[in-house]
């Protein structure tokens, strides 16, 4: 999938549309991330732990 982000972000939106758009993100990103905040941080302690080894911690082991 391709976004076309000249679509996505007209220049010639209001000063006033900008402000609401940006508003609503973060209304939307806060929300988003207070529904799911358990899941995200059980996500980000999974991923933790995935980059050291038990047996060797100095080393890292690479994400996927």
């Amino acid at each position: 999938m391709i976004i076309d982000l000249d679509t996505l972000f007209p220049d010639d939106l209001s000063d006033e549309a900008v402000m609401a758009i940006s508003e609503l993100l973060y209304d939307l990103a806060m929300h988003w991330e207070s529904h799911y905040s358990q899941r995200i941080q059980a996500y980000h302690q999974r991923q933790q732990l995935d980059l050291f080894d038990p047996e060797q911690p100095w080393r890292r082991n690479s994400p996927d």
